[in-house]
């Protein structure tokens, strides 16, 4: 009666990420987000992003906003004065791509930090897509904090 039981255990180098989970667009919600852009067309209004700018900037700026309600969880200061975020691109189909990092490898946020980024950009009025890239080279450093961050500390 006493069976005794195996536990099989497969050693992996990685494991890869599962798809992420989109809401697909009705086509009335489609239509209605063409709709608005020809109105704005035929009235004249024209976005015109600035020289070297890789999408929307208005949209960009709100995304920035997004991301200042972002705290670190150690630190009382927020993650884009932080200077974890190196980079937030938009393109003209409102795919947001946010290049980030974390103060170091070991954070107890590492896990969870991207993805409360990820769903506060894809919050913004303009995002239909949003992606976040976590990497570790540059390293982050206080260097890349803002002088408001640095003030927040006591570092100025």
């Amino acid at each position: 009666m006493n069976e005794e039981r195996k536990i099989e255990v497969e050693e992996v180098e990685a494991v890869t990420p599962p798809p992420r989970g989109r809401v697909p667009e009705s086509a009335g919600e489609k239509l209605d987000r063409k709709r608005d852009y020809l109105a704005g067309f035929l009235a004249g209004e024209t976005e015109t992003a600035p020289a070297g700018d890789s999408g929307n900037a208005e949209v960009k700026e709100r995304i920035v906003e997004a991301l200042k309600s972002i705290y670190d969880p150690e630190i009382p200061v927020d993650i884009y004065e932080l200077g974890l975020i190196y980079d937030v691109a938009v393109d003209a189909d409102g795919d947001a791509l946010v290049t980030m990092t974390l103060t170091t490898p070991h954070c107890p946020v590492a896990e969870s930090m991207p993805g409360e980024v990820e769903l506060r950009v894809l919050s913004v009025p303009g995002v239909r897509d949003a992606k976040v890239d976590l990497v570790w080279d540059p390293p982050w450093d206080p260097s890349k904090m803002s002088d408001e961050a640095r003030l927040e500390l006591g570092m100025l």
